[in-house]
Formats: C-alpha cells, structure tokens, sequence
C-alpha cells in the first residue's frame, strides 16, 4: 500500500465518521456541535477515568475559527494532527497558545493551566526558581518556542510532584502520610496507573520499617512511572530466559544491567516494582500477567502498520490444537453453565409436560411445588436425571451455534466492519438452526429420563428407564420427532438472543478496543440478553415438549405442531403455552451467563499460544475508527500530566481563547 492511497483511505474514514456523527445542516453543508465532536472521538468511551468535558478540550483545538462548530475541514485537519508522532506535544501547545503567535509566555501558560485544574486543586507556585528558568522573571519574561515549550511539560510533572510534597510536608521533614502520598500520586499520575494500584498505592510504606513515606519513595514511584515502558521490556527480555515463565527480583535487576548502558533501575525502584506486581503473588516469583496489572489498560499504542502484518504460518497440528483448544474450552463453560440450572431445566420439563385434563389428579401445583416433591420423592440426585446426555450435546452445540454465528456475521459484515440489524437476526437463526442436528436427539433422551423419574413414583413397580434402552426403542428417526418444534424454538430463540447480546455489550457495558469486559459484565450481558429470548420461544418449547414425551394412558397424543397447538388450546387455553415460561427464564439466564463467564475464565487462566498470540488476536481486531479513538485518547495523555483533572472546570469558567459552548451543544 503506497503512502498515497493510505492518506486516500484516511481522508474517506475521517468524512465518514464526520457525516455520521455531524447533526447540524446549514445550507446543504454540515457541521458538528460540540457533543457531536466527542461522540465522533470518543465512540466507546465509558467516562469513568477521563471525563466527557476533558474530551471536549481537544475541540477548542479543532474549532480554529472559534465559532462553535466545526465543517468538515476542520475535522480532517484534526484528525490529521492526531497522527503526527508528537500529536500530544502539539495539541498541548496549541491550547496554551491561545493568542496563535506561536510563542507561549509565562502569563498565557499560568492563565489555561490555572483555569483548566479548577480551584481546589493544590495550588502550583509559579514564581518557583524551576518555571523561572524557562520563562524567565516578572520582569525579563521570555516567550517559548513549541519545542522549548514540550520540555518545560516534560519537566512539569517532577516539578509538581515535588511542590505537592512540601504541601503536606510542611515542616521538611522528608516524609508524608500513606494517605498523602496516595493523594500525591493520583494528582501527578492517576490517569496511568491501574485500579489495582491505585487502591493499593498506601501500602508502599509496608515495604521498608516505619509507617511513613518518604521522599526518596516517592521520587523512586515517579521514576518507575516515567520508565515504564523500559521496565515492560526489561521484563521481556528476562523472561525469555526463564523456563518456568517466571522471574525474580534478582533477574529483573540483572538483565537491566545487561541490557542498558548505564544503571537505569535503583533497588528502591525494583523494590516498588515487584512490590505492587506481587501484592496476590507473595512468591516473589512474577509472570508477565502480574506486571499488566500495573498501569491502566486504557492507554494503548495508537500505531497501525501502513500493511497488515503476515500471518504467522502454522502447521496443520498446530491448527488441530487451536481447535481442539477452543472446543475445549466451550465444552467444558456449556456443561459448567448446563450444570448450574439443570434443576431448574428439569422443574420446566415436569411443568411443561402437565396436562390440565389428564386421568387422575395434577402433580405439582407450581414450580416451587414440582421442585419440592422431585427433592422428596427422588432425592436431590433427581433433580439432575438426564444430565448426563445434556452434558453430551453441551460440546456441540456451543460449538456449532457460536461458530455458524461468527461465520454468517462475518459474510454479512462490510467492508467497514459494519452490520445491519437483519443481518445480526439472520446470523443467529442460522446458528440456531444448524444446532439442531445435534441437539434434537439429546434433548428428547434428557426429556424422557426427566419425566420416567416422575412415573417410577407415580407408578408403583414402573421400571427406571435408562439413556440405551430409549435410543434403542427410538430408533434413529424416533430421535428426531419434535424437530420441527425444535427448530421452531431455537431460530427465533438465538436470533434473538445473539443480537440482544451483541448490543448489550457495545451501548450498555460499552465493550471496545479500551475496554475488556470484566466477569461481571459478561455475566450481566449473558443472563440478561437469554430473559428475552428465552420467554418469546417457550410457545414453541412447550410443543415441543409434548410431542417429545410419550403420552400416559388417558392423554392425548398429538400428530404434529398444528395439531398439538390446536389441542393445547382447545384443552388448556392460551397460558398453557407459557407454561414453564418463568423456568425457562431462570434456566436460560443464568445458563448464558454462566457459560460466558467461566468461558472468560478459562481463556485468561490458559491462553493457547501464551501472552503474545493473545495480544496479537486483540491488536486484528482493531479497526481503523478505533485508531482514531486511540489517537484521540493518546492525545489527551500530557495535558493529563498537566494535571489530572485538566479540562474538568465549571461550565461558566472563563478560559482564555475557548468559546463558550451554545445551549444546543
């Protein structure tokens, strides 16, 4: 790909985000309001570490005409900016330059740097000999250049650290409370570092005797912040020596020394290191999981090759195992998620299968009834008959449902990675539908096994039937009947259920490039998205379940689905095809969440093809919008240096050169 046809591809991705999120239509011509210019750089965000109005301060650089709104040259020519390789340094210097001379004085710089960290901030003492050396005195002022102006903010975050300290360090005497130092740290670097570290930031002072840090800590902290992408790579290369995956204090200081000219890491700094990596890890012996829980995951390299990187060629072994690894692991979170609520699936079965006018009285009067007489007529291991030809079908199923979705998505997905609404419903009633094959069968064993259960009891001397003698008494076809019915459950049930899901993901937990669903969230997006799916279906589960069970003497027997829905209505009424419906409903959601979960799980716990494969899977998924959202993130990184809570100020704060947003924006 030539550097033209790059630049060609980027200008179209830019127009294209721009006539999607621009909301203003001025004669033929559009433009973007404020909201429409953060939600065009800021897709995916969730607003929990960087705050909508700190977006918003990268739009008081794109509006270049100050009026407002932005056309669609100003946010080419933003977007432009962004992918300069000093884009950070540039956006930085062009927000403080707020008279465009494209020089900075000390004045201007005290003026936005004040305004965009709000009042209760630590005041920054600007007549300090540091600022003085670059901007001059009051009364021999010396304006700076951009390239003077990057090294005062590549100094300024050292210089506050060490003003913050005197804050709460009133008296010198060298230390501070594990409190202030949390304080410290979340003001100079909060943005950078992970939650984990974050709550855990007092506990430094439990490194060495006493229960105060002192400054040589906190100097020693900042160090290891400012350097961590050296200390990432030190820990690299130290692991590709060690056997086990694993290293040690000693081996980190070690290839430090052998790799750098010159000393780079004190042992304070290694001290710190390996004491925040190995707060879960008290071995002393760390792996490359242990070091990412170090910073915040947000912060990723906005750097896309001009060409696609060549796959990694493999052996057909190498493809059997990958496969085999992800049948694997979807077999064994469907028969853990199966497992969970097969009480539940059971209770749904005997209730579905009751018959409102039948010889004899009814059994259960509700679930909880059915629950509590399967408990003390057959004992707890009743409530998991047929498990095990469940567990069976579990493997399959996942797998051919999820793969012919992935599949089907991905022929009806464009060349912008984009899906429309009736493609998501196509692609999960093909998954459904194709699932069939395998599950029909098993369904009607667990079926007939859940309810012999129910006739040894009811029946005094009625034989136990077992999985061999109802495939034998079957036959190869009988395991089909009720597929139709099967079908006509699971189509609708995983078109619905897929898209629900997909949905779920991306507009409420806001799943993107930056932010990896947690368990939780997968747990949530699962159970909820099956409440939907698995009421709607349950019509079509009922007559299913009848045709699948063997009527009793005195029942009536039903000679497909037109016939067993005329009859269920004309016996039972209309709620008679709901029946079970809260069941399925308590079933099928905890089920899908559960499966997703312990899926997640097992995918951290033993990743195929180690860290590497697994970074290199996330980086194919990145597109070219979520490029753009990286960069735009990325450029936000030194003005948070700055200070944290840049561009976080009142709505009626006066910042020199940013025009006031209108009501409409």
């Amino acid at each position: 790909m030539t550097a033209s046809s790059t630049h060609e591809a980027a200008v179209e991705r830019y127009k294209r985000v721009f006539r999607k999120f621009a909301s203003i239509d001025k004669n033929g011509e559009k433009f973007m309001t404020k909201d429409d210019f953060i939600n065009a750089i800021a897709p995916g965000e969730d607003y929990k570490r960087l705050q909508r109005s700190q977006y918003g301060v990268l739009f008081s650089v794109a509006d270049q005409t100050k009026s407002g709104v932005l056309s669609l040259s100003d946010f080419t020519v933003f977007q432009n900016l962004l992918s300069h390789p000093d884009a950070e340094y540039e956006i930085a210097f062009r927000l403080f330059d707020t008279a465009g001379t494209g020089t900075i004085s000390r004045d201007q710089f005290k003026q936005i740097f004040s305004a965009n960290i709000g009042s209760d901030a630590i005041p920054f003492d600007f007549e300090c000999e540091w600022l003085r050396l670059y901007t001059g005195s009051k009364d021999t002022t010396h304006e700076m250049p951009y390239k003077e102006f990057t090294q005062l903010l590549k100094g300024l975050q050292a210089e506050r650290l060490r003003q913050e300290f005197r804050h709460y360090d009133p008296q010198s005497t060298g230390y501070i409370t594990p409190t202030e130092f949390k304080n410290v740290i979340v003001d100079i670097a909060g943005h950078k570092l992970s939650d984990h570290v974050l709550d855990n930031l007092p506990t430094l002072c439990n490194i060495y005797a006493g229960n105060k840090i002192s400054f040589a800590n906190v100097m020693a902290f900042y160090n290891v912040i400012r350097e961590m992408d050296m200390v990432e790579r030190v820990i690299r290369k130290a692991l590709e020596h060690s056997k086990d995956g694993t290293i040690t204090q000693a081996d980190f200081l070690n290839t430090a020394a052998k790799e750098t000219r010159f000393s780079l890491f004190t042992p304070m700094e290694a001290d710190i290191i390996f004491h925040f990596a190995g707060l879960d890890n008290p071995s002393g012996k760390l792996a490359l999981r242990d070091f990412f829980r170090l910073l915040e995951s947000k912060w990723e390299h906005a750097i896309l090759p001009a060409t696609p990187a060549p796959e990694s060629k493999h052996g057909h072994l190498h493809d059997i195992l990958k496969g085999s690894y992800g049948f694997l692991l979807g077999s064994i979170s469907g028969a853990v998620g199966a497992t969970v609520v097969y009480p539940i699936d059971l209770v749904k079965t005997r209730m579905q299968n009751q018959r409102s006018k039948v010889v004899g009285e009814l059994l259960y009067k509700n679930s909880i009834d059915c629950f509590k007489k399967v408990v003390k007529n057959e004992g707890i291991l009743g409530l998991y008959r047929g498990l095990g030809p469940q567990l069976v079908g579990v493997a399959p199923e996942k797998a051919i449902k999820l793969t012919m979705n992935d599949l089907v998505r991905r022929h009806l997905t464009d060349k912008n990675g984009n899906i429309t609404f009736v493609g998501e419903l196509i692609a999960g009633g093909v998954a459904g539908g194709s699932q069939v094959v395998f599950t029909n069968p098993l369904e009607i064993v667990k079926i007939r096994l859940q309810v012999a259960g129910e006739a040894a009891k009811s029946l005094e001397g009625a034989p136990r039937t077992g999985a061999v003698a109802i495939v034998r008494n079957l036959g190869i076809m009988g395991l089909y009947k009720g597929a139709t019915a099967c079908l006509l459950r699971d189509i609708p049930f995983s078109a619905i259920y897929f898209p629900v899901y997909a949905h779920l993901k991306k507009d409420m937990f806001k799943e993107g490039p930056e932010h990896r669903l947690t368990i939780g969230e997968l747990l949530m997006a699962g159970a909820i998205a099956g409440m939907p799916a698995a009421y709607f279906t349950t019509p079509a589960d009922v007559i299913k379940t009848r045709l699948q069970v063997e009527a009793k003497k005195g029942q009536s027997t039903y000679h497909g689905i037109g016939d067993a829905a005329r009859k269920i209505y004309k016996e039972e009424g209309f709620r008679a095809f709901f029946k079970g419906g809260p069941a399925r409903i308590f079933r099928s959601s905890p089920q899908f969440g559960t499966t997703l979960m312990v899926y997640e799980m097992l995918q951290r716990a033993f990743p195929f093809g180690g860290a590497a494969e697994a970074a290199h899977a996330t980086l194919a998924h990145v597109t070219n919008d979520d490029l753009s959202y990286l960069q735009s993130k990325n450029a936000l990184k030194i003005l948070l240096d700055v200070h944290y809570k840049f561009g976080i100020v009142p709505a009626n704060a006066k910042i020199p050169g940013v025009v006031a947003p209108s009501a409409s924006s």
